[in-house]
C-alpha cells in the first residue's frame, strides 16, 4: 500500500501543497491554532494512509507538549517541518530519522578519500 503526504497548518500554508496535488491536509486557521492543532496533527499522525506529515516550523510552537514529543519522535509517518526556523541540521536529522541512514555524512566521506 502506498501512503500519501499529509500538510497540516493554516490554508495560506496548505494552499501551495494542494495546488501540488497533496491530497490530505488539515486547514488550522492562525487564530484557532491553540485550539485546533493538536488534534489537527493527531488525526494525520493516526491516518495509516499518510506516510509523511508536513509543517511549518513555527507551528511547533503551538502544540501541546504531548504532541510535540510525538511530532519530534515519529518515525512512520515521519514528520518534516519546514519554514523559517528549520536549518540544514534540522533537516539532516529529519531525513536520517525517515530513511535510517546519515546520506550527508556518505558525501563528507566520499570527498575526504
Amino acid at each position: 500500500m502506498s501512503q500519501e503526504i499529509a500538510v497540516v497548518g493554516s490554508p495560506e500554508f496548505t494552499t501551495g501543497f494542494r495546488l501540488a496535488g497533496v491530497r490530505r491536509f488539515e486547514n488550522v486557521p492562525d487564530d484557532e491554532k491553540d485550539a485546533q492543532l493538536d488534534d489537527a496533527v493527531t488525526t494525520a499522525l493516526e491516518d495509516e494512509g499518510v506516510g509523511i506529515v508536513v509543517m511549518h516550523d513555527d507551528d511547533l510552537d503551538y502544540l501541546s507538549r504531548s504532541v510535540r514529543q510525538t511530532v519530534e519522535t515519529s518515525v512512520e509517518p515521519v514528520v518534516v517541518t519546514i519554514g523559517s526556523g528549520t536549518g540544514g541540521g534540522g533537516l539532516r536529522d529529519q531525513i536520517k530519522r525517515a530513511i535510517g541512514i546519515d546520506l550527508m555524512d556518505e558525501d563528507e566521506q566520499s570527498e575526504s578519500t
